[in-house]
């Protein structure tokens, strides 16, 4: 059975995350929604219906019997069941919204539906950035029983301060933790395959170093916290989510934000997360092209693929960063800094695009990852569209 992740209605509101992956291939918690759903549908054969730009990249759906799936939300086991139990026809719907579907990919229809069936449990389901760190707790939760589920962890050596629970902490084969604090009290922490916390971090639930990460020398984390695979962090965050890939290695805060892959912030950038008024903050939307609301009183920095700061980068709270853009000039740039911005502020020349490639295949790289054509193509059609 072919399992066809959906972008759905969700694409736009994601921006700029967005723009370079479908809304499956965000991370939350410890994975990313598609790596979640192949784990708890037990299947590889996967495929995403999303913008045709990405389509060359993401592979289409196959025309044949398929399960389409918007990827979004953590399910209940009740609803796990539900989605497994699906016939041909069959739909769930949650709040009005389609989330799952037993359809033919071939002649592609919503026609096809003959039976639908509401969700009655209340779910956690992320509609936009701000709710990928907001909810980021109990997607660690949900990931880590899914991980964790049947494992022993190896052992926290005795060179660490810990408080809390031991079996609110794993840590995956080849992971290092040495004179650091580690402290569940407040949540779980997952410490992933060849991650390593340095000395002298003091960590604070709920929290997931994914593999090959890295904690700096004397690194604060609050959760909860997510850092995606082959990432290095210092300083002081609290309760963000990096994609993977990405540096944040030094000096400096960043808190209630998503940053996305093949970013870097430079030496003591800064993030404020909390206006002065302590009033609600408002984040750039692209659908509306508006600045909107959020409802929250904390709320960082949105950043997306491929973006940098220069040194001593100061950050307004609701600030969101486009792709390939870099930041650094004196002075705080605007709350919305556009797509391949050279400079970071308004009318700012653009970054040209060989260089944006030239760039990020040296970044890739020392990951001993190329930059494909497919990249190429995704970063052409941002530079080129938006």
């Amino acid at each position: 059975m072919q399992l066809v992740f959906s972008d759905a209605q969700y694409w736009e509101d994601f921006l700029p995350l967005t723009f370079t992956r479908p809304v499956a291939e965000m991370r939350c918690g410890i994975l990313t929604f598609s790596e979640r759903w192949q784990k708890i549908l037990e299947t590889t054969e996967v495929s995403w219906f999303t913008e045709m730009y990405l389509q060359q990249k993401f592979k289409e759906p196959e025309k044949k019997e398929s399960l389409f799936l918007v990827t979004n939300f953590l399910p209940t086991e009740t609803v796990i069941q539900q989605i497994k139990d699906l016939k041909q026809g069959e739909a769930l719907v949650y709040e009005d919204e389609l989330v799952a579907a037993k359809i033919n990919m071939e002649g592609f229809s919503l026609n096809q539906i003959e039976k639908m069936t509401d969700i009655k449990e209340e779910l956690v389901f992320f509609k936009k950035p701000t709710d990928l760190f907001t909810y980021n707790d109990k997607a660690i939760d949900f990931d880590f029983e899914l991980l964790t589920k049947g494992k022993t962890s190896q052992e926290l050596s005795s060179t660490n301060g810990f408080l809390g629970k031991k079996e609110d902490l794993f840590i995956e084969e080849s992971a290092e933790v040495e004179f650091s604090t580690v402290n569940t009290k407040t949540g779980k922490i997952y410490i992933g395959k060849n991650a390593e916390v340095m000395e002298g971090c003091n960590l604070r639930g709920p929290i997931a170093l994914c593999e090959g990460s890295k904690f700096n020398l004397g690194a604060k984390i609050y959760g909860a916290t997510t850092i995606g695979p082959h990432s290095k962090v210092g300083g002081e965050v609290s309760n963000i989510i990096i994609f993977g890939y990405s540096n944040k290695g030094h000096d400096g805060f960043v808190g209630n934000s998503v940053i996305g892959e093949w970013c870097n912030l430079g030496a003591d950038t800064n993030s404020s997360n909390l206006k002065n008024n302590y009033g609600n903050v408002k984040l750039w939307n692209y659908r509306t092209k508006d600045f909107q609301d959020t409802g929250l009183q904390f709320a960082g920095l949105i950043m997306g693929d491929h973006s940098k700061t220069a040194i001593n980068t100061q950050l307004n709270t609701g600030t969101v960063i486009g792709v390939a853009s870099n930041i650094f000039k004196e002075g705080f740039p605007p709350n919305l800094i556009e797509n391949f911005s050279w400079g970071g502020f308004k009318d700012d020349e653009r970054f040209k695009l060989d260089k944006a490639y030239e760039v990020a295949e040296k970044v890739m790289a020392r990951r001993k990852l190329p930059l494909t054509d497919d990249d190429k193509a995704i970063l052409k059609h941002i530079f080129n569209e938006y």
